[in-house]
Order: C-alpha cells, then sequence, then structure tokens
C-alpha cells in the first residue's frame, strides 16, 4: 500500500473556507476562501517543503549549534539545518499525528515527543484545527509526561498570500515595536532593536518591495481584547490576516527568498511564537514545563 508523503490528508469545510490537514507534522497543508489561497500550499503527495504550515513543538525557531543547558546539563541536539549549523523548529514537524477527534469542520490530531538525545524529555501535544464564518482556528497544547521540568515553545509555520503577484508587490501590517537582529551568515541572535527609522517598521501599512525580512519581532500593539494581527494585502485591496493573543509575544516574519526565482517570496511566513529564537539559551520567555503541567497557545487567520 502506497502513502502520501505528506501522510493522512484531512479536509474541513465551513462555509467559504476550506483546509487540508497534513497528518505529518500536524500540518496546514492549504487553506481557502471562495476558492482562493490563502497560504502557499503544496501537493499532498510532495514531501513538505521549507516547513511550510508545519506545527513547531518543542521549540520554534533555531537552537544556535543545537547546544544549550537546562538545570546545568550541557545538550547537544541533532542539527536539522546542517548548512548554518543549528537545531531547526523542534522535534515534532516530522512526527506523524493521529486523528483524536473530527467532524466536518475540525480536527483535532495528537502525537508524544519521546525523551531523546538532545531532548531527555516527554510531552503529549494535541493540535485542533477548526473552520467557522471567521476562519481558521488552531491550536497547541503539550502536557509534560515526565518527571523532570521540560523547556517548552511552540509556534506554527505558514506562508501567508495575499492574491495575485508575490511579496514585493503586497503591502504588511506588522504591528512591532522591536526587532531581534541577527547576523547575516547564521542567523544568530544578536540583540533587539527599535523598529523606529528601520527597513523593519510595518507598524503602518506599507509595500513590502525587495526589503529582506527573516526576523523575530517583539513589543506587539494588541487591541482592547489582548489579541495582535498582521495583515498582508494585495494591489486589489483583498488579503489575508494572522491573529493570535499574548500567548505568543513574539512573531518571525520571513520573506521567503530562495535561489530558484519561481519559487522565491512568493508567499510571506507569519509564525507567532511563544519564545524568540535560541530561546533554550537566552530563556527569554521559555516555558519552564513542570511534571504533569500544560501550555496552550493559539492562532487564526482569515481572509480580508
Amino acid at each position: 500500500m502506497t502513502r502520501a508523503l505528506s501522510g493522512r490528508n484531512i479536509t474541513l469545510q465551513h462555509g467559504a473556507y476550506t483546509a487540508s490537514i497534513a497528518s505529518i507534522g500536524a500540518t496546514l497543508r492549504e487553506l481557502t476562501h471562495s476558492g482562493r489561497d490563502l497560504i502557499v500550499p503544496f501537493a499532498a503527495d510532495e514531501m513538505r517543503p521549507f516547513y511550510r504550515g508545519a506545527t513547531l513543538v518543542p521549540w520554534p525557531n533555531r537552537v544556535v549549534d543545537g547546544r544549550y543547558t537546562w538545570k546545568g546539563e550541557e545538550l547537544q541536539l541533532a542539527l536539522t539545518e546542517p548548512e548554518r549549523g543549528h537545531a531547526l523548529h523542534g522535534l515534532g514537524a516530522w512526527l506523524d499525528y493521529g486523528i483524536v477527534e473530527q467532524t466536518a469542520s475540525s480536527v483535532t490530531l495528537g502525537t508524544a515527543i519521546i525523551a531523546q538525545q538532545g531532548y531527555p524529555f516527554t510531552l503529549d501535544v494535541s493540535v485542533t484545527f477548526r473552520l467557522d464564518d471567521d476562519g481558521l482556528h488552531c491550536s497547541v497544547t503539550a502536557t509534560n509526561r515526565g518527571d523532570a521540568a521540560a523547556p517548552f515553545g511552540t509556534g506554527p509555520h505558514p506562508y501567508l498570500v495575499a492574491g495575485e503577484g508575490c511579496v514585493d508587490d503586497w503591502s504588511a501590517t506588522i504591528p512591532a515595536g522591536s526587532v531581534l537582529t541577527v547576523t547575516d551568515d547564521r542567523l544568530i541572535p544578536t540583540g533587539l532593536e527599535p523598529v523606529d527609522g528601520t527597513a523593519f517598521d510595518f507598524r503602518e501599512q506599507r509595500v513590502i518591495g525587495d526589503t529582506f525580512i527573516d526576523h523575530a519581532f517583539t513589543e506587539l500593539a494588541r487591541d482592547a481584547e489582548g489579541f495582535t494581527e498582521v495583515a498582508v494585502r494585495s494591489t486589489s485591496g483583498a488579503g489575508v490576516a494572522m491573529t493570535w493573543d499574548a500567548a505568543c509575544p513574539w512573531v518571525q516574519v520571513h520573506t521567503a527568498d530562495q535561489p530558484d526565482a519561481a519559487i522565491s517570496r512568493i508567499g510571506l511566513a507569519v509564525e507567532p511564537m511563544t519564545c524568540p529564537p535560541d530561546a533554550f539559551n537566552s530563556g527569554t520567555d521559555l516555558i519552564e514545563l513542570d511534571p504533569d503541567a500544560s501550555a496552550t497557545a493559539s492562532w487564526s487567520i482569515r481572509a480580508l
């Protein structure tokens, strides 16, 4: 029996929204509104490229050199970003999640992260995708099933699509006051800087143009209910928005630059995160998940 490279495919439907979820990595594979792509999709029989739509656990982004110290113990993770020498996007992106519960418009997937070299902790992970009139809603909950506190962080990895054209043609709003600067070669964090007067100031909607972004932003402005929203619009005014609450005080944004012009800058990665890059070393906003304790983070995507 053959099996799709992305695992089991689950299709959700509600009103004008359709979502396709791949079981490998609890991945948002497709999301459309009235047939219009809201994210960069990939085929069910394609091995997921560039972490598109993956759920990132138990850390988002990078652990520099794959090394960190936890409770006095030095730990070494496998280097899953060999070209830069880092451990990238956690351990769950290539796990096959099982279906816990499913309806026509929602699905809950579950998996376990087993104690292993570099991460000697055991977590149960549950991911729920749900469609309603307001778009797609996703929540991730991790529960520590071990007997020692575990470091934890999470975030999604969708590439938003505003409409016709590419990233250069679209306008973005990123309501962030500070950006985490990084080295050019290995994207190692170097420090926070205000966005004022820089190419990273998207607090007011403006055209992205040829700006290169692969940075984490923080000091996020929130509405009266505590939500932050990043919006991307095409020249027609249509677009897509991603919202999340205070569980994610960071957002990584990437213009998806690639050497191959055919796939370069075709979507804007927007990744709400519970912690910044290399949080396993800096400790910044890193969740210490005690035995039997749980942590949850949520986000939503809707058409504009």
